[in-house]
């Protein structure tokens, strides 16, 4: 297990806008961490994205190995269903894990990770932004602690394919399939469970346009409800989670930026590999998300005749 004074040698699986915008930068900014190499499907994005922090690329199957071999921990920039199977091998070979959000689209793809991470006994974090942005970490974590809650609502309200709209993310073949519900749900999901109590009782609907409509009963005795959608009017976008109890109503504060929260990711991932005590956020937590979407988008399906 690598020690606290030994920086945490990290490598990145993907060469997307997420890893281009995100965490390349955040993994080679951080003082804990060494950049250990880029791994890509295209050799020429691989060595671009490589070279732009210093890092050594790999391409190839034999490629990941070698990326796996000479790192302490991997993240993974990736469609959460190539994802899940690439990190439980990371994790065979030893590798702590830095996943993304949703970790696979699939309950089965998700407790296949899962499983791998604990028989080898790795460190893991799922990066949902909001648990981690200190803005919303401490907003989180204050709540919870404060309990009393008698409901919530959460909204993200996305536009990605509006007319008008201009977003990177925008032709991600993954989410143009699986839409919000398994894009933006986990970080509605990941607030609202370390606040209100894990789900005893889920409801979905579907909207217009790819919308879903949940409503959720926590183990607190709370209710919540939750709207999820990608393809909103832009004039109609917008994100919001409100509480309402026994201390009167709050709301979710803004938040800047994900490079931030993804250091503040990276700092749990190197508390974890040094103590041994596992994140609230980590591929158990990930693997029930999970668990939760695919009932939604399962009961959504029946009503709609898919």
């Amino acid at each position: 297990m690598t020690t606290p004074t030994t920086p945490l040698r990290i490598g990145l699986v993907g060469t997307g806008p997420w890893a281009r915008n995100t965490q390349a930068p955040a993994l080679a900014a951080h003082p804990g961490a060494v950049l250990s190499g880029v791994w890509g499907r295209r050799a020429e994005a691989a060595e671009e994205l490589a070279a732009a922090h210093g890092a050594t690329a790999y391409t190839g199957d034999a490629g990941l190995d070698e990326l796996f071999g000479a790192s302490d921990a991997v993240a993974f920039a990736l469609p959460p269903d190539v994802q899940a199977p690439l990190a439980a091998r990371a994790a065979a070979a030893g590798c702590h894990l830095l996943m993304d959000k949703p970790v696979a689209t699939t309950v089965e793809g998700a407790r296949e990770v899962a499983e791998a991470a604990e028989q080898a006994r790795v460190a893991s974090i799922v990066f949902c932004t909001l648990r981690f942005a200190p803005e919303t970490a401490d907003w989180i974590a204050e709540q919870g602690a404060a309990g009393g809650w008698f409901t919530a609502h959460a909204e993200w309200i996305g536009a990605l394919w509006a007319p008008g709209a201009d977003s990177e993310y925008a032709a991600s073949p993954w989410r143009l399939e699986k839409g919000g519900l398994w894009d933006v749900g986990p970080h509605a999901l990941s607030v609202l469970i370390p606040v209100l109590g894990d789900v005893t009782a889920l409801t979905a609907a579907r909207g217009p346009a790819g919308t879903h409509h949940l409503v959720l009963r926590h183990t607190s005795g709370a209710s919540s409800t939750v709207t999820l959608t990608l393809a909103a009017p832009v004039a109609a976008a917008g994100v919001g989670i409100e509480l309402r109890g026994e201390h009167g109503i709050v709301g979710l504060p803004r938040w800047d930026g994900a490079v931030g929260a993804f250091g503040a990711a990276l700092d749990a991932l190197i508390e974890s590999v040094r103590t041994g005590v596992a994140h609230p956020c980590d591929v158990r937590f990930g693997l029930r998300l999970t668990e939760l979407l695919a009932d939604a988008e399962a009961q959504a399906g029946e009503q709609s005749g898919e």
